[in-house]
C-alpha cells in the first residue's frame, strides 16, 4: 500500500493539472470547464491507483484499462452537430489527454503527465492564433439571396461569387411566384467574402440577405 503522503501527492497533482486545463476550457466557455476537467484528472488518477491493488498481482491494469472506454463516452457528450458543422470535438480531446495525465500521476509518471499538460497548453493558447489564422485564409459561410426572378439572369449570383474569387461547395434554388431563394455554401478567404457581402447589400434587387 502507498504511503499516506505519496497519495495525497499524486491525487493534489491530479487536482492541479486538471484544474490547469480546466481554466483554459472556462476562459473559453466551453461546456466542460474548471471543476469537469479536475474531476476528470482525478478520477482518472483514482481509478488507476485502486487498480493497482484491486487487480494484484497480476490483473494491476484490469480498471485503468476501461477508463480510456469511459472517457470516450464523456468525450462524445460535448460533441454537437449544428447549422455550421461540427463543435465540441476540441473539447472532447481535451478530457482525453486529461484522462490521460490523470493515469499518469496515478502510475507515478509524473514528468510525463507534466509534459503533457505543458503540450496540451502550447496546443489550446499558442495553436488557436494559427487557427484563426488559417480560418481568415479559407472561411466557409453559407448565404441565403432572395431575388427576383429575370429571365436569363438567375445565375447572377453565382457569377458574383466567382467574379470575388468565392468557391461554391453547395448550392439549391427554387422560384415561388416571382421570386428566387437561392442558398449557397460558399468557402473564400475573410476579405473575399467581406467584398462580397458589401456588394450585395447594396444591390437594390436583393429583397433578404441571410449571411
Amino acid at each position: 500500500m502507498q504511503a499516506p503522503d505519496t497519495l495525497v501527492f499524486k491525487l493534489s497533482l491530479a487536482v492541479v493539472l486538471g484544474g490547469i486545463i480546466g481554466i483554459e476550457r472556462e476562459l473559453r466557455s466551453k461546456s466542460a470547464g474548471f471543476r469537469t476537467m479536475i474531476l476528470i484528472c482525478l478520477g482518472a488518477a483514482l481509478f488507476t491507483i485502486l487498480s493497482q491493488y484491486i487487480g494484484a498481482p497480476n490483473n494491476t491494469d484490469r480498471i485503468a484499462s476501461n477508463i480510456v472506454v469511459g472517457i470516450g463516452f464523456l468525450g462524445a457528450g460535448v460533441i454537437f452537430r449544428g447549422e455550421r458543422g461540427v463543435s465540441g470535438i476540441t473539447t472532447a480531446a481535451t478530457i482525453w489527454l486529461t484522462a490521460a495525465m490523470g493515469m499518469g500521476v496515478g502510475c507515478g509518471y509524473y514528468q510525463a503527465s507534466l509534459l503533457g499538460c505543458g503540450l496540451v497548453l502550447v496546443v489550446l493558447f499558442l495553436f488557436s492564433f494559427m487557427d484563426d489564422a488559417l480560418d481568415k485564409l479559407n472561411q466557409v459561410r453559407e448565404y441565403k439571396i432572395v431575388y427576383p426572378y429575370v429571365k436569363e439572369q438567375h445565375h447572377k449570383y453565382e457569377k458574383l461569387f466567382k467574379h470575388y474569387g468565392l468557391t461554391i461547395r453547395k448550392r439549391t434554388q427554387c422560384k415561388h411566384g416571382e421570386m428566387i431563394t437561392g442558398r449557397w455554401v460558399i468557402t473564400g478567404n475573410e476579405l473575399k467574402h467581406h467584398k462580397f457581402i458589401d456588394h450585395i447589400l447594396g444591390d437594390d434587387q436583393v429583397k433578404e440577405f441571410d449571411f
